[in-house]
């Protein structure tokens, strides 16, 4: 019966029996078998094919710093870079260049801010829905609001706060982004 517990089992007609008589202890490797048993396996210790080895003479970086192989100097700590795009641009995604929400849904490139505070202060022109791109809306909130002479100036207002909460997409139904 072997020891479950035991790395290195040993097989055979021989179990456990070894020509000194002495048996090997926990964690002992048994006779013929190598004292390390990573020592055979690639990546401990030893190159492997493909990886490129340093050069005698060449700087190495220290643990814990980037490799810069072109010597280009580094922007300060919080400073952005000449040209830096704004918040969440990503060229590499030219469906969502202002990201994406938790959904995977694009972002629209209006603004939550600037809509609800359009659609509040100057509502009763439907501008904060013209901005969105919903032309007959803004057309309704206009004829609304001065139809009523001023009653129906509340559907502005409480558009508006909808806008600022992210309740309302843009014409596209992307949601609008901060």
């Amino acid at each position: 019966m072997t020891d479950p517990y035991n790395p290195n089992p040993q097989y055979g007609p021989d179990l456990g029996k070894q020509d000194s008589g002495a048996q090997p202890q926990y964690g002992q490797p048994a006779y013929g078998q190598p004292s390390d048993p990573y020592a055979q396996q690639p990546g401990h210790g030893q190159p492997q094919y493909g990886q490129p080895q340093p050069q005698y003479g060449q700087p190495q970086p220290q643990y814990g710093q980037p490799a810069d192989p072109y010597g280009q100097p580094q922007p300060a700590y919080g400073a952005a870079p000449y040209g830096a795009m704004p918040q969440g641009y990503n060229p590499a995604d030219p469906e969502a260049p202002y990201g994406r929400d938790m959904y995977g849904v694009p972002f629209s490139d209006k603004q939550k801010l600037m809509a609800g505070l359009l659609e509040i202060f100057l509502g009763s022109f439907g501008v904060g829905r013209f901005y969105l791109g919903y032309t007959g809306l803004g057309i309704a909130q206009i004829a609304v609001v001065w139809l009523t002479c001023g009653i129906g100036a509340i559907w502005p207002l409480i558009d508006g706060i909808m806008m600022l909460t992210g309740k309302v997409p843009d014409a596209q139904g992307r949601p609008l982004r901060d």
